[in-house]
């Protein structure tokens, strides 16, 4: 007969059972933690992980950094920063302001322009549309757009690789001297850029949980809207999408088209409302720009171009590291590579080449750098250190000294806005076509002329535009266009290059030198180190 035990041990080891469990319980709860220490790849899956998808703090800081790169890039680069989007802003707003030739044969959209139109149409119902804000305040907006694209490019590859590698890619992007001088400007190409990095966000790599075909088909159709060559770099891009997409059929009926038809309709209205008809400017720019190859008429270079000074000048000191980082990368970012030879090798077939053209596949180049610097084994601080210095030379150089001129110039004229001289006001700018910012940069309607340049779409092969008739005689071409005192300028601006060829001009009709302002180290052709401002002196008379 079995013994029944007596209930005592059993509570005994009941209750030392229950001791354990809550110990262990308590163990459990101490061993969890924020996650801010959780895996980072899963962190930056999830959603709310921080604004722009990366920490919020990061966003702040990239904010303060961009603000101040803003402020620390106070010179020119293109004319089209100002031309083809400050300068028809202030016009669709403010009815005033100078369209360039492109605007008459519809091979520009307003919807780029529309940006600054609407920042600036809000200053003005605030009674804020001083000349300053306008023209700071744009660049400002991109600024802060340049800092949501740095974070969104850091959480991409915080998801794609971990902290550490998105840590490297995202100090690389910030050391980039190109990036520095380019990133707040009111160009299309950097809003190309940045358009760019939001949309490999959301390309579906192999291996990225944070795929959407809608959202980044929907932003590169944004981005050829605003410049149809955005395109380019997302040709392999989108056509390796296409071939590893089981569902091809959906992707096109559901994503594809409605986003082609959405963007394109949206485009087509903008422009029907600007220009007063229907006019498909992606088409018209297409075949100005590849098809007909019009560009030539601004300049050409050789075809290897790209390959020995555009991309190596883009990416500077970070060209060595972009090598290593493409040599240590996995299979999988291949694609990243390709997008980036065919869009040099596409551009490198085009004759008329810039460094800004090939500024949308930077980003990628820099996924490669801040890979690379990830996988060093020896000298990371000291290949940082390089990069940092090495770059911030030519960042500050070129954003505070390098071509400085014609916004310094746009400052004096600003003052004849300010005093009942105004309406006698004359100012000729007798400079390469588009030197310097035009009405956005007075903010006043002051009488204004510059030489022009358009190039000729009849097939004339012995067209010469009215820049070049100037420079092949300007003394001569002078004394025929001012051949009455009552037609002459108040004031003439130039580059220092010309003063000696004209002096007699200037002596003979009255003019004094009020200014001079600084441009550049590196004259070059008609372009000089300087520029001239000249005020005709009202109390000489000529016979």
């Amino acid at each position: 007969m079995r013994r029944c035990r007596s209930p005592a041990p059993r509570m005994a080891v009941a209750g030392g059972l229950l001791a354990r469990a809550r110990r262990k319980e308590a163990v459990r709860l101490r061993k969890r933690r924020s996650v801010l220490y959780s895996d980072p790849t899963a962190a930056a899956g999830q959603p709310g992980a921080g604004a722009a998808g990366g920490p919020a703090r990061l966003l702040a800081l990239a904010v303060a950094l961009r603000a101040l790169n803003c402020f620390l890039v106070q010179t020119s680069f293109v004319p089209d920063e100002y031309w083809q989007a400050l300068e028809v802003a202030h016009r669709m707003v403010f009815d005033y302001g100078h369209l360039t030739w492109e605007w008459a044969h519809g091979l520009r959209s307003y919807s780029y322009p529309l940006i600054f139109a609407s920042i600036y149409k809000a200053l003005q119902l605030l009674a804020q549309d001083d000349v300053n804000l306008l023209i700071w305040v744009p660049r400002l907006a991109q600024a802060v757009l340049a800092a949501f694209a740095d974070v969104k490019l850091y959480s991409l590859v915080r998801h794609l690789e971990n902290a550490e590698t998105a840590k490297w890619v995202y100090f690389c992007q910030l050391c980039s001297w190109f990036t520095w001088y380019s990133c707040t400007r009111t160009l299309t190409n950097t809003m190309e850029t940045l358009l760019t990095i939001f949309a490999l966000s959301y390309y579906p790599i192999k291996g990225s949980k944070m795929g959407s075909s809608c959202k980044y088909l929907a932003l590169i159709a944004l981005a050829i809207v605003i410049r149809p060559t955005a395109v380019i770099p997302w040709m392999p891009l989108v056509f390796s999408h296409f071939v590893q997409e089981q569902r091809k059929a959906d992707l096109i009926l559901h994503s594809c088209i409605p986003v082609g038809l959405v963007t394109i309709g949206t485009s087509l209205i903008i422009d029907r409302v600007f220009f007063g008809e229907w006019v498909l400017v992606q088409l018209n720019f297409l075949k100005f720009n590849v098809l007909q190859n019009f560009g030539t008429f601004y300049g050409s270079h050789p075809w290897h171009w790209y390959f020995t000074q555009g991309l190596p000048v883009i990416l500077g000191t970070h060209l060595p590291f972009f090598i290593h980082g493409c040599v240590l990368a996995p299979k999988r970012y291949r694609i990243f590579l390709m997008a980036v030879i065919w869009t040099v090798l596409v551009y490198s077939t085009l004759s008329h080449k810039e460094f800004r053209f090939i500024y949308p596949v930077l980003p990628f180049c820099i996924f490669f750098c801040g890979y690379s610097l990830k996988h060093l084994k020896a000298w990371k601080k000291s290949a940082a250190s390089f990069l940092l210095l090495s770059n911030l030379v030519p960042a500050l150089y070129t954003g505070l000294i390098h071509q400085r001129g014609p916004l310094d110039v746009m400052s004096h004229i600003q003052q004849l806005c300010d005093n009942s001289y105004q309406s006698q006001a004359f100012v000729f700018f007798m400079m390469p076509c588009h030197s310097t910012p035009f009405y956005s940069h007075v903010h006043c309607p002051l009488k204004m002329r510059s030489l022009q340049c358009p190039p000729d779409l009849t097939g004339n092969e012995s067209y010469i535009d009215e820049a070049d008739v100037f420079y092949s005689n300007p003394l001569g071409w002078l004394n025929k266009e001012f051949y009455n005192d009552t037609l002459l300028p108040s004031h003439l601006i130039f580059f220092s290059v010309l003063e000696q060829e004209i002096s007699s001009f200037l002596a003979l009709r009255g003019y004094e030198k009020t200014a001079t302002v600084f441009h550049t180290h590196i004259p070059q052709g008609r372009v000089g180190s300087h520029i001239y401002i000249y005020r005709k002196n009202t109390e000489v008379n000529h016979t």
